[in-house]
């Protein structure tokens, strides 16, 4: 397979072969860019890349020696692959000192360590002070990536330390090709889905589920009926979210979800007010789409988009998802409604 699992980020791969060729290999690289669109897949091909032991060509795995094996089955003691607990909305600092020491030891096989930690986004304090040691120190032939979405939200000195390689949404095309190996086979859904996922294909497969999908529907049914009603919308969208379970991280992924099919169809109303089509919503939406545009127009839609942005921040950031919501929605009931 070497790197046929990575889909549209060639240009990507080159890179990193001619740096590996020249000797200039960094010891931490970010990675960054939206969810989705394969920055872990791809730290985790290079990491085989580097630690293959029969490679084929330059920083290409053989995926048949003991180390490709081992990496695909998460067993080979130099790789090391992490990530914050889907139970904790921060990166827990025993998890981080167990990844620190493990970046010092010997590579136990002599071709270097590899060391990837997601979620780098939710590195608290004593975290990312952890961390930083081990970064202002690395042990020779030893590589650590990160995984985060913008470098706008690492810690200074932990990006000073780091190369930054910037991820870019797949194409609607790329999304569209790759849904049906995921099992999604009916052709209007999978134009849908490719449509509405920004080009990341994770995405995609998360908006397949047709709780998701229902949502959708009654949000957009409630937002753009007259009058608006906050109070049962709110609601509503706290029963979607307490549907992921009792995790704070799973509760705040599934609200912007959500928060994220809002503001497609408030940018999609906004292209139309400009004169424009709409990009993400499909013909379902369009009665809505055009009605909402020439109701509200382009000064109201984007102060909504504003809101909605704040919103998905402060949800980021961990504040009550429920008071965001109803918040929120008193803002849109009172500008929509």
């Amino acid at each position: 397979m070497s790197w046929s699992r990575v889909r549209g980020h060639d240009h990507l791969i080159e890179g990193f072969k001619r740096v590996v060729a020249r000797g200039r290999l960094a010891h931490g690289y970010l990675f960054a860019g939206p969810a989705g669109v394969g920055k872990r897949l791809f730290a985790t091909e290079l990491g085989r890349a580097l630690l293959c032991e029969t490679p084929p060509g330059p920083l290409t795995p053989c995926d048949v020696c003991p180390s490709c094996i081992q990496i695909d089955a998460g067993s080979h003691p130099d790789f090391v692959a992490a990530a914050r607990p889907p139970d904790r909305g921060e990166f827990p600092i025993d998890l981080m000192r167990s990844l620190c020491a493990s970046f010092g030891l010997k590579s136990a096989r002599g071709r270097g360590k590899v060391i990837v930690i997601d979620d780098i986004d939710d590195l608290n304090d004593e975290s990312a002070n952890c961390f930083l040691k081990t970064l202002e120190e690395p042990p020779p032939g030893a590589l650590l990536i990160l995984i985060g979405t913008s470098p706008a939200r690492q810690l200074p000195t932990i990006l000073s330390r780091c190369q930054v390689v910037r991820f870019a949404p797949l194409s609607e095309s790329l999304v569209r090709g790759l849904l049906p190996g995921q099992g999604i086979d009916d052709p209007a859904q999978v134009a849908r889905l490719a449509r509405l996922s920004g080009g990341s294909p994770g995405l995609a497969l998360t908006l397949a589920d047709p709780s998701i999908w229902a949502f959708r529907q009654t949000l957009l049914d409630g937002l753009t009926g007259r009058p608006v009603d906050p109070v049962d919308l709110t609601k509503g969208w706290i029963g979607f979210v307490e549907e992921a379970g009792k995790e704070s991280a799973g509760r705040r992924r599934r609200a912007q979800i959500a928060l994220r099919l809002v503001i497609d169809f408030l940018d999609d109303a906004l292209h139309v007010a400009e004169g424009g089509e709409p990009r993400r919503t499909g013909p379902e939406d369009a009665a809505k789409v055009r009605e909402v545009a020439a109701r509200l127009g382009e000064e109201t839609l984007l102060a909504l988009l504003d809101r909605c942005l704040e919103a998905d921040e402060q949800i980021d950031r961990d504040m009550g998802v429920a008071l965001v919501l109803e918040a929120l929605l008193d803002s849109l009931a009172q500008r929509m409604g």
